[in-house]
């Protein structure tokens, strides 16, 4: 099963305090560890909402709202996404996270991501096959990048 890890946000990450060169060298050897697992298909931080923007859909009208955006504790500092047997064995791996956000409380939020089967007859074998030819797509697009 894939998983996303979420990494929350906290009002130093969205304040733009950059991590610690420690930090920066105890997450690349979590990130090693991942890696030579199998586990880690992806991951990036991000930056703090005030350089983001929301777009809210209320039928056929758009609306643009910058950041930043006031909820910290509804924002992502950032994000993995792994590829695990269960989410018992996700829960391991994240305990075993560095600290993320050292001197202040921090979380990660585990959430699985769907998979084709999850979405039954609706997913009908043309749609399925469009899917998997877009993620094809995706993919032969990176490996070029």
């Amino acid at each position: 099963m894939k998983v996303m890890v979420i990494v929350k946000a906290t009002k130093n990450s969205e304040a733009g305090i950059m991590p610690s060169e420690k930090l920066f060298a105890e997450m690349g050897k979590y990130n090693e560890e991942l890696v030579k697992a199998g586990i880690l298909l992806a991951g990036d931080g991000l930056h703090p909402s005030v350089k983001g923007k929301r777009v809210h859909f209320s039928g056929s009208k758009r609306t643009v709202v910058d950041g930043p955006f006031t909820e910290t504790k509804e924002l992502i500092a950032g994000y993995w996404v792994w590829q695990v047997r269960s989410m018992e064995e996700a829960v391991e791996w994240a305990r075993r996270c560095p600290e993320p956000m050292p001197g202040e409380d921090a979380e990660l939020e585990l959430r699985p991501i769907f998979e084709a089967a999850d979405f039954g007859e609706a997913l009908t074998p043309e749609l399925r096959a469009r899917e998997d030819a877009l993620r094809l797509e995706v993919e032969r697009r990176n490996q070029k990048a």
